[in-house]
């Protein structure tokens, strides 16, 4: 699918129930293979307590990525690719689905899921400011691990 064809998906999505709390979820991960290393970013929305739908991009490095700060980087920059499609014009698209509901109780959130934590034993720590301030510059709110289930979980899935 192309771009256009996955926001009239999401946008089709939240159609069906307006009345809805949304999250739009967008979040790479990575695993090394034998010749190459396999990117994998979801795109994710969910309808809380409702069901989702998604879907991903794959791209392939044909080489082993083995430096974790260079693989971190390439994730969130990848994230970063498929969050600037969200035009403002786009955001404002989806918003406008939920606001007449928003005195209902209807949200709508636009979250970059980066496949790192903060915690002392994870070796990813050292780089938690660094990808969180990127994908804040961006007006999107960061989410790490345990949160960021669109690249640790969904996005995971994939890049076996």
């Amino acid at each position: 699918m192309d771009f256009t064809e996955v926001f009239d998906h999401i946008y089709s999505f939240m159609n069906k129930d307006a009345l809805g709390n949304y999250r739009l979820m967008l979040g790479t991960d990575s695993q090394i293979h034998s010749d190459s290393t396999i990117f994998i970013t979801g795109i994710v929305i969910q309808r809380v307590g409702k069901g989702a739908w998604a879907c991903f991009r794959k791209v392939i490095i044909p080489r082993k990525m083995t430096v974790l700060h260079e693989r971190i980087s390439y994730e969130t920059t990848l994230t970063e690719e498929v969050a600037v499609l969200f035009t403002p014009e786009k955001i404002n698209l989806l918003v406008d689905l939920v606001l007449p509901n928003i005195y209902r109780g209807s949200t709508f959130t636009m979250e970059g899921h980066i496949d790192i934590g903060a915690g002392e034993r994870n070796r990813t720590s050292v780089y938690v400011n660094e990808m969180i301030a990127r994908i804040e510059s961006l007006g999107i709110e960061p989410k790490i691990k345990p949160d960021s289930i669109a690249a640790s979980s969904y996005a995971n899935k994939y890049t076996k």
